[in-house]
């Protein structure tokens, strides 16, 4: 038996339930993947609450999440890219959230070895997404993007692949948060009234290209003059109806194995803020609907106990040991050997001394 995450009505996160399911099989072309980490984002939360079913429809019961990482544990007939025990990142329509889940093998890659579970599982939705709107604006120097809610695990990334092309990335997010925003570069600004204003006040140049992750911000972008074929938004119909902007979607295996490369090879950090078991789903959803988290929340369905634990697997915050010290500081060149958080309970090794330091930001290293 398998156990999945299941929605019968539209609602809150209190409409979730775990149900014990049969452990599906793999038809012609598709593998069984047992899952070891799936992501979560704002997108799921838009469609259980059924905030606009004619794009999203929902039939119930259903599953819920996109994206995961697992090992294969059984392959359909005429599968032949990966075999059983095969480390994979992959996506589905929904139904991510689960202890195994069928997927057509043209919706895997390899994961890489240096890519701990809690990253690869949540690495498809915010790491394509955020390729595309960099790739999709052809961001460069003479940009000046505003990224929404810069803070969560896809403007983390896409302020890391703008300033990757030499952009100027400003940044959404609470105060409390200016401190881990700048350590991608991002120039922060709170959220709050005269948003436009003050992001005028950062910088002389014109803001040229607009990327709301966290909604609602289309009349801002406006304010500024950024033209609506340069204002992306991940959720927020009202402003592609109404203002003209640019709908985001995830992308395909192309793009999550390049993600996933840049990952592994350090080239940009993917944060994770905290795991939850597939028991606190709800949990994980209601601190995901606060948009104040630092990364991304993982679901973490083979969590890892180790001796002189202080905190129960299930409520490790990875952020605690990802996101580096408080800026300003020296480059630090530590070695240290962390635990596992998901997989088969080897530890890991955490070098920060090999993050390059941004210029007035902190270090910090991702997950690994």
């Amino acid at each position: 038996m398998a156990q999945a995450v299941r929605f019968s009505e539209f609602g809150g996160p209190e409409v979730l339930e775990i149900q014990e399911i049969p452990t599906p099989e793999p038809g012609p072309g598709e593998v069984l993947v047992e899952v070891y980490a799936a992501g979560i984002s704002p997108v799921e939360t838009a469609v259980r609450l059924g905030s606009d079913a004619d794009r999203w429809p929902v039939e119930f019961p259903s599953g819920q999440g996109r994206e995961f990482a697992g090992v294969v544990s059984k392959v359909g007939p005429g599968a032949a890219r990966f075999r059983r025990g095969a480390e994979v990142i992959g996506y589905v329509a929904r139904g991510a959230q689960a202890t195994h889940v069928v997927v057509p093998e043209a919706q895997l890659v390899p994961k890489p070895v240096s890519l701990a579970w809690e990253v690869a599982g949540s690495l498809y939705v915010a790491g394509t997404t955020a390729l595309g709107a960099v790739e999709g604006l052809n961001l460069g120097a003479r940009d000046v993007v505003v990224i929404t809610a810069a803070a969560g695990g896809i403007g983390a990334l896409a302020a890391q692949l703008a300033k990757a092309r030499a952009a100027v990335v400003i940044g959404t997010t609470t105060e409390a948060r200016f401190d881990f925003v700048r350590q991608f570069g991002i120039v922060p600004v709170a959220y709050g009234p005269d948003l436009a204003a003050r992001i005028r006040s950062l910088t002389e140049s014109p803001v040229t290209a607009f990327l709301d992750f966290l909604g609602g911000q289309a009349d801002e972008a406006a304010a500024l003059g950024v033209p609506p074929t340069r204002v992306f938004t991940t959720t927020d119909w009202r402003a592609v109806e109404e203002h003209d902007a640019v709908k985001l979607y995830a992308g395909d295996t192309v793009a999550l194995g390049r993600v996933a490369q840049l990952v592994a090879d350090r080239q940009v950090r993917l944060p994770i803020a905290d795991v939850f078991s597939l028991a606190e789903i709800g949990d994980a959803y209601r601190q995901l609907d606060q948009r104040d988290s630092a990364g991304k929340i993982v679901i973490g369905m083979k969590l890892v106990d180790y001796k002189g634990q202080k905190i129960t697997p299930s409520r490790l915050k990875q952020q605690d040991v990802t996101i580096g010290v408080p800026t300003p500081h020296d480059r630090v060149s530590v070695e240290g050997v962390l635990p596992p958080v998901i997989g088969d309970g080897r530890a890991r090794r955490l070098r920060t001394g090999s993050i390059p330091t941004v210029a007035g930001a902190g270090a910090g290293a991702s997950a690994r």
